[in-house]
This record gives C-alpha cells, structure tokens and sequence, in this order.
C-alpha cells in the first residue's frame, strides 16, 4: 500500500479571498507578523500498489478530479503506508 499526500494550492496569480479574510482575522487579533496568507487543500490517499503506475495515476486523478488545473498547482508525495 502507498500513502499519496497531495497539496493544491491557487496559482499565484489567483486572488484568494478566503487567504485575504483569514490574514484580516489573524491581523485583528494582534498577529501583526503575517504577511500572507493562502488557502489550499490537501488530500491523503492510500493507493493499492498492484494498481500500476502510481505516479502517472496520481497526476492523471490530480488533471481529471482533484483540481481545476485553470486556477489551481499541485505537487504530490508518494511514500510507504504506515500500517497499524
């Protein structure tokens, strides 16, 4: 088993509201250090390794599913499972 970690972020040339409220809020609240603040998401997958090519299938669900490949970047991780 593979654990897949995948982070997507707005190109930088994507206003981000959301980034732009959360800096106002943290500003407010006295932590006046923050320059910036983006938003993003991250997604953890656990991918069966008989299933091929696991890197050509992350980036494949990452152009298809995972992200608007207009406005967003992603980059990936592919390491061992850990099982418990």
């Amino acid at each position: 088993m593979k654990k897949v970690n995948v982070y997507v972020t707005l190109r930088e040339s994507v206003l981000d509201p959301q980034g732009s409220a959360v800096k106002g809020a943290l500003h407010a609240m006295d932590y006046k250090a923050v320059q910036d603040v983006r938003i993003g998401k991250f997604l953890e997958l656990q991918i069966d390794e008989t299933a091929g090519d696991i890197d050509a299938l992350v980036k494949e669900m990452c152009e298809r599913l995972l992200t608007n490949t207009v406005i967003e970047d992603y980059r990936y991780e592919i390491e061992e499972a850990v099982s418990q």
